[in-house]
């Protein structure tokens, strides 16, 4: 009986040149990020700051947090990182999580205390970023994260463009550049060319991701992606 290796011989191709030259390593550095910022905190008001931390693969984790404030005489911060505003002044309002054999990693938040408690508008602020392939084919851009209202925006520019001929290409956001575990998959992808726009519902806040990803979904092979700045 004659047999057909073409279809076999033909993914192989397909799925190796999917793979970039670089050896691929998952760890990441741990991160620390204050999720909800504050412009200025009124007198009296207090206000329930979040934390999110990922691990060495970008992975969440719910992790005990220490906070601490540099002057308490103008901003208390309790144990669960909620802060009142004593009086007029600035403050830093600090958290710190305890690593295994490391430093402590922190961050650290300059707060205002006035007459008004003031958020900061998610809506005003974008975070930008350049598409660039990891992969034998044609991918390349650039972006825009933005919120509005309870949705998170992608913005895909006219500059992009992307290869139609891998099988599965989905977009992720991610906080680790090589895997899509822990990521979060926005869709497939069924624009190649030119300007388009991908709408992502459940009120993820505009610093959750710092990755945009493009990945062969059958195979699980990177194709390309994206780091996102501030």
């Amino acid at each position: 009986m004659k047999k057909t290796i073409l279809p076999v011989f033909s993914l192989m191709v397909l799925f190796g040149g999917c793979i970039g030259d670089d050896i691929i390593f998952d760890t990441v550095p741990e991160t620390l990020r204050i999720i909800n910022p504050l412009d200025t905190l009124a007198v009296g008001d207090t206000y329930a700051f979040e934390l999110l931390f990922t691990n060495n693969v970008g992975i969440e984790e719910s992790r005990v947090a220490t906070w601490g404030s540099s002057d308490p005489a103008i901003l208390e911060v309790d144990a669960q990182g909620q802060a009142t505003g004593v009086s007029k002044g600035q403050a830093t309002l600090t958290a710190r999580v305890e690593l295994a054999d490391q430093s402590p990693l922190s961050v650290s938040k300059m707060i205002v205390v006035d007459e008004e408690t003031v958020e900061q508008d998610p809506n005003s602020t974008t975070r930008q970023g350049i598409i660039r392939t990891t992969s034998n084919y044609v991918l390349k851009g650039t972006f825009e994260l933005k919120k509005d209202g309870e949705n998170l925006i992608l913005e895909v520019f006219e500059d992009y463009e992307a290869t139609s001929a891998l099988p599965g290409l989905y977009v992720y956001l991610s906080n680790n550049p090589n895997t899509t575990q822990g990521a979060l998959e926005i869709g497939a992808v069924d624009v190649f060319r030119g300007a388009h726009s991908y709408t992502i519902s459940g009120d993820v806040p505009l610093n959750q991701y710092d990755y945009l990803l493009y990945y062969c979904k059958p195979f699980n092979v990177k194709v390309g992606d994206g780091e996102i700045g501030e």
